[in-house]
């Protein structure tokens, strides 16, 4: 037998049980017990209580040595916080286990391997600290855990580790910040079944748009592997936004967009012996080419994960980070953790700053994912190592690889942070949104293309997509007071032009979208013109051969690839604003402009006055272009009948009279 005060398994477990075993398990205790009779995989494991750390400090006389240690602590400039962290750590780690925890996590885990028809199971072990005074500090991110744990020897090794984590120099730094001078901090270790997912893939959700707070979308993230290399932000990864009011509509498509990162590494598992506890656990290999170019999720996978996050976000009654994993020996989905959203995007506040650049923009040095959307400028410093972190002065802008945990104090004296690596989810991407500081994340190459001691622009007011330029740029901001704004008799409509901005403008007064423009989104999202994908064979030089190649790579065929683009930025659009009007406007690029697409040089005529020329409507039913007028078409209906956005209308542009109009109705499309 178990001694309750030390072992609880997941289903003995509730979220009132946080000051006995920590949020973490706490909330999958109440997942397990309260979400898997509606179907959500929830894997088993059991909690090693907070009263057994503190029978551990107990009996190894650990308190008072500690304390007086963390009284020790340079609490304003923390010039002793290493010295400090590792003292405490080799206390812990040279101290000795009790009998009856060891006893009780050994059978804990043997009865868990029988449940589970494995000899020596494989787990997970995570921390979940709490304080006595204070159960809901959760100490996010600032302790370890370990993965791909077997045997009863480097199970109990992992709990010590985990216990000495309790100390690492951000948890202590946290501590401090958090006011917990005298409170008694305890942790609780989570120990779980492990996913396979090493052999599949896995990643977090966020119920909610982290960077617009737009409450109807669910962002989903995915990698190769272990999810660790999405939440240290090693990997770019694949990327879906889910809409909520169709998601349980067997006959609609919810998915509005998707993105195929890169997921340049795979974690995985190393193969170890049994009791080999001092072996590496886990390793991190490149990932292939192949697998980099393709999708890590069915879109089945995706929306099956997209019900199960909106049943947890119904059950907790507030928007949710979860993270998941599938199993690759068995193909199913699991979820193994979910907390409260805590970065809570931006606010819908009632003043509003709008940033803009001013014309002259420089030479562009890098772009990735856009957090934020201000501007900052400043001197470039290059960082690889937390540990020169000193070498950042206060609003200089930080370049790195990746960021973890170790970063964060170096963070906050960033004006601006660009990494290398990294998705929306990541750490340095959360980081960011905590301290409102702007950031573009996944640069791939900005440790290159950015010098040391560079002066540099950074730009992240241009919707998702965040920009680096060389200079100190000049920019303006202007403020919209939207406290005294009433809805009006006349119905205020947005005109729009970048997708990328739709959930942001949809929390403005308005009644729906009066004219959204095509153009912006083929010439940015798509940029091949239509007939190029149409008549491939027509195009005679390699180069722009090889550059639609590289586009439409992955896409069923050269048309889907429009269709697709073009709807997924539609579809956002639509909705951002749903169930309101969003009125389409079709395609109105004048000739010269529809060469400058790739590939257009060879489809369009040469005119003397372009503006007047062959556009809008006549365009659409001119022989030349009714199959490029044809995917726009479909790209539409995909719009309204697959993805259900009923909201969206269509304008035809340039209609110079009603016969015209008749006549672009009834242009045959096949």
């Amino acid at each position: 037998m178990v001694n309750p005060a030390f072992i609880l398994f997941f289903d003995e477990i509730g979220i009132q049980d946080i000051s006995k075993v920590g949020g973490k398990n706490a909330s999958l205790g109440e997942m397990f017990n309260q979400l898997t009779p509606k179907g959500i995989g929830i894997p088993n494991g059991f909690a090693l209580t907070a009263d057994a750390y503190r029978l551990f400090c107990k009996v190894n006389k650990l308190d008072k040595p500690l304390h007086n240690l963390l009284l020790s602590l340079d609490t304003k400039n923390y010039s002793n916080i290493k010295a400090v962290g590792e003292k405490a750590r080799n206390l812990i780690m040279e101290a000795k286990f009790p009998l009856e925890i060891i006893e009780s996590l050994n059978k804990a885990y043997q009865k868990l391997s029988t449940e589970c028809g494995i000899e020596s199971l494989d787990v997970a072990v995570r921390s979940s600290a709490t304080a006595e005074d204070l159960p809901s500090a959760s100490f996010a991110g600032r302790m370890e855990s370990f993965l791909n744990i077997s045997g009863e020897k480097q199970l109990l090794e992992a709990v010590h580790s985990c216990y000495a984590s309790l100390y690492t120099d951000r948890a202590i730094k946290y501590r401090h910040e958090m006011g917990f001078t005298g409170i008694n901090v305890a942790i609780s270790v989570g120990i779980q079944q492990m996913v396979r997912s090493d052999k599949a893939a896995s990643g977090v959700i966020f119920t909610i748009d982290p960077d617009s707070g737009f409450e109807e979308a669910i962002i989903i993230n995915s990698c190769w592997g272990l999810g660790e290399n999405i939440v240290q932000g090693r990997v770019t990864p694949d990327e879906w936004i889910v809409f909520k009011p169709t998601l349980f509509d067997n006959r609609l498509n919810p998915i509005l967009k998707r993105h195929c990162g890169k997921k340049e590494y795979t974690m995985r598992y190393s193969e170890h012996s049994k009791n080999a506890a001092a072996e590496k656990t886990i390793i991190n290999v490149e990932t292939t080419e192949p697998q980099q170019r393709t999708y890590s999720l069915s879109s089945r996978e995706v929306i099956k994960l997209a019900q199960w996050s909106f049943l947890i976000e119904k059950h907790y009654g507030k928007a949710m980070d979860i993270e998941w994993a599938k199993d690759g020996l068995n193909d199913q989905l699991y979820i193994v953790q979910a907390r409260p959203e805590t970065v809570q995007g931006k606010e819908n506040k009632k003043i509003r700053e709008i940033y803009s650049l001013k014309k002259d923009k420089g030479q562009l040095l890098a772009q990735g994912i856009a957090l934020g959307d201000k501007i900052a400028s400043g001197k470039a410093r290059i960082i690889m190592d937390p540990n020169y972190g000193d070498q950042l002065q206060q609003g200089e802008i930080l370049i790195t690889d990746i960021t973890n945990p170790d970063w964060d104090p170096i963070l906050k004296r960033a004006s601006a942070i660009i990494t290398n690596k990294g998705g929306r989810t990541s750490h340095a991407a959360i980081v960011a949104r905590e301290l409102g500081t702007i950031a573009v994340i996944g640069c791939g190459n900005a440790t290159e293309a950015i010098s040391n001691g560079q002066q540099v622009t950074v730009s992240c007011a241009s919707g998702k997509t965040g920009l680096v330029y060389d200079g100190l740029l000049e920019w303006e901001v202007t403020k919209q007071d939207l406290s005294q704004l009433g809805m009006p008799k006349t119905a205020p409509m947005l005109i729009l032009s970048d997708p990328e901005r739709a959930f942001d403008l949809s929390h403005y007064p308005n009644k729906g979208v009066g004219l959204m423009r095509l153009e912006f989104a083929i010439s940015n999202t798509i940029r091949i013109h239509p007939l190029a994908l149409i008549d491939y064979e027509k195009i005679l030089d390699e180069e722009t051969k090889a550059e639609i190649d590289e586009l439409t790579k992955g896409y069923k065929s050269p048309e889907s690839y429009f269709v697709d683009k073009l709807s997924e930025a539609v579809g956002m659009v639509a909705a951002a604003f749903y169930p309101k009007d969003v009125i389409i406007r079709m395609s109105d690029f004048k000739s010269n402009e529809y060469a400058n697409l790739i590939g257009g040089k060879y489809f369009e005529p040469e005119e003397e006055n372009p503006m007047i020329g062959l556009r809008g409507a006549s365009r659409y039913y001119s022989s030349f272009y009714q199959k490029g007028f044809a995917l726009e078409c479909e790209a539409m209906k995909k719009v309204r009948t697959e993805m259900g956005l009923s909201n969206v209308k269509l304008m035809i542009p340039f209609c110079r009279t009603v016969e015209e109009g008749e006549i672009v109705i009834c242009v045959p499309l096949m």
